[in-house]
């Protein structure tokens, strides 16, 4: 099974340019098990809320999360991404990715 990944908005590749070279090879790495891995288990994928998932990518003690929804069952399109420095995700990291999801249906419906 490979599913396929799209990005909307920018904001992913936003993200990805305020990474590290070696930072954006681990975060690839969880794309690359999201695209080809059937079930990825709750340490790598998990349900946020309102179809809303996030990536968890762990790297030298740093920790990123990129949100993402499935489109179309297969297609996996990817949002807004950011480093967590807190025990919980931050509700406006959340906030921003719901208003992403609203404007990507919007304009692809």
């Amino acid at each position: 099974m490979e599913r396929r990944i799209r990005t909307y908005g920018g904001y992913f590749e936003a993200f990805m340019a305020t990474l590290t070279e070696d930072q954006r090879r681990k975060v690839n790495y969880g794309i690359l098990l999201l695209k080809t891995v059937n079930r990825l288990p709750a340490k790598f994928v998990r349900h946020i809320e309102d179809g809303i998932y996030e990536l968890r990518t762990e790297f030298e003690g740093n920790i990123f999360r990129t949100f993402f929804i499935f489109d179309e069952g297969n297609v996996v399109v990817l949002f807004n991404g950011f480093q967590k420095k807190s025990q919980k995700t931050p509700k406006i990291e959340i906030e921003k990715a719901k208003q992403i999801k609203k404007a990507y249906y919007e304009r692809t419906r």
